[in-house]
Order: structure tokens, then C-alpha cells, then sequence
């Protein structure tokens, strides 16, 4: 496509005629198939939350968070009260509606209403969601909510580049790679360059799809195994790869 030249002569971007910006992220309730995405509430989650997270055989899954490892109940409950007071990081928890339980948080942040960007975040999946439907249906309950009812035109992933899981998740949900900020971050004595992944609201539409199609009851057998992976449903619709 070639750029839009203004009176100069030099290229600009396109036109947003109307744009005014867009609502923030509230404290909703999102409900799917598998989950439920909903605000962070402490004296109903921090229990669920708790065990859910105990069930890890180590540490590990705090390696690459600002937060964590905690050293007891107590001391996560502090870290949850101090996050559910936030708007900015807005933290929700994902409940598994097959138990009831609440059994991981994300959080939408760095939140830029004015022109349309938010940044998904500070994701914490204890063991009982890791690479389950549950976790893919929580990332796409967000990304419609943000997309779809609050008109967003940008959605962020920024993890430390060392974190391989999150790099790869960023990918098979859909995310393009944009590359690495160095030195980006300081955090847990030590220096962290950044990876940024993003969606923008042109593509939403084919990454929502295929989500979707992923999600659906027909791609899973009775015993609650996938038929199609997610990068089979994209090549099936002929979606680039990331």
C-alpha cells in the first residue's frame, strides 16, 4: 500500500476520521464454555488461588514474574488485596466452571484509552489450567472483550525475551512477534529485554475466528481431547504464521 502524502509532500499515516478513544476495561464478568473470567475478589478467590498455584512442584512459574514465589498464605493474600485494589492493572481471575474453582489471573494494563491500546499481563496459570481449554478460552473471552465491546485498535504481550512459554503462547494465540526492547526492565535483581507481541484490530476478525473455530464443541472428542490444533485450524483457513 503506498503512504498517504500530505501537503508537503511526506508521508503520513491513515486518516481516523471521528476517533474520540475508548473505554477503559471495567470490572466485567465474562462468561465462555469451559471458564469464567471475572474481578479479582479476594475473600472469594485467594483460597482457590492459593491451592490452585500449590500444586506446582516448584518455584518456576514465579521465575519470570515481578511477583512471587510467596511463603505462605498470608503473604499471597497481601499481593492480592494490594492488586484488587488496582484499575491499572485491572486483575481478573479465571474460574473453571467444570469445578468451580478459581484457578489462575491475568490482568489488562498499561491501559491507553485515548488511543485504543491495552496490554495483557501479569498472566499467573496455576497447573489446573496450563495447556487446557480453559486457558485459551480465558485469553480469548479478553481479547473479544477488548476487541469487540470496548473497540480497542491494539492489543499487547511483552514478556522477558528468556521466557520460551510465554513467547510460544503469544504465537499460537495469534499475537505477531514486533521485536525485542533491551534492557527494557529491571526486576528481581536483574536486567530483562523485552519481547512485544501485539493484535491490532484489522486482524482480530481471523485470529477471533480461529479461536473460535478451536473452541467450538466440534473440534473436541467425548472425552475432551482436541481434533484440530490451533495452527491446523489456521492453515485449514490459510492465516499466515506468526
Amino acid at each position: 500500500m503506498s503512504a498517504r502524502l500530505n501537503e508537503y509532500g511526506q508521508p503520513v499515516g491513515p486518516p481516523l476520521p471521528g476517533w474520540t478513544g475508548v473505554p477503559a476495561p471495567g470490572r466485567v464478568t465474562l462468561e465462555g464454555r469451559f471458564c469464567r473470567v471475572e474481578p479479582l475478589d479476594v475473600d472469594r478467590h485467594a483460597d482457590d488461588l492459593y491451592a490452585a498455584f500449590a500444586l506446582a512442584e516448584d518455584g518456576s512459574d514465579w521465575t519470570y514474574m515481578t511477583v512471587g514465589p510467596f511463603d505462605g498464605p498470608a503473604d499471597h493474600r497481601a499481593h492480592l488485596e494490594e492488586a484488587a485494589r488496582a484499575d491499572d492493572p485491572l486483575t481478573y481471575v479465571v474460574v473453571d466452571l467444570g469445578t468451580g474453582r478459581a484457578v489462575g489471573t491475568l490482568a489488562l494494563m498499561r491501559q491507553d484509552p485515548s488511543n485504543g491500546v491495552v496490554e495483557v499481563g501479569s498472566v499467573t496459570f496455576s497447573p489446573l489450567l496450563k495447556r487446557t481449554p480453559v486457558s485459551t478460552e480465558a485469553q480469548f473471552l479478553l481479547m473479544s472483550y477488548v476487541f469487540e465491546d470496548l473497540g480497542h485498535r491494539r492489543y499487547e504481550w511483552k514478556c522477558d525475551s528468556l521466557n520460551a512459554p510465554s513467547r510460544r503462547a503469544a504465537l499460537r494465540l495469534g499475537f505477531t512477534f514486533e521485536g525485542i526492547f533491551r534492557q527494557a526492565v529491571v526486576y528481581k535483581g536483574r536486567s530483562r529485554d523485552t519481547a512485544w507481541y501485539s493484535v491490532v484490530d484489522a486482524e482480530w476478525p481471523r485470529v477471533g475466528t480461529a479461536l473460535r473455530q478451536w473452541l467450538s464443541p466440534d473440534n473436541f472428542d467425548a472425552e475432551g481431547r482436541q481434533k484440530r490444533s490451533l495452527s491446523d485450524v489456521r492453515a485449514a483457513d490459510g492465516e499466515p504464521g506468526h
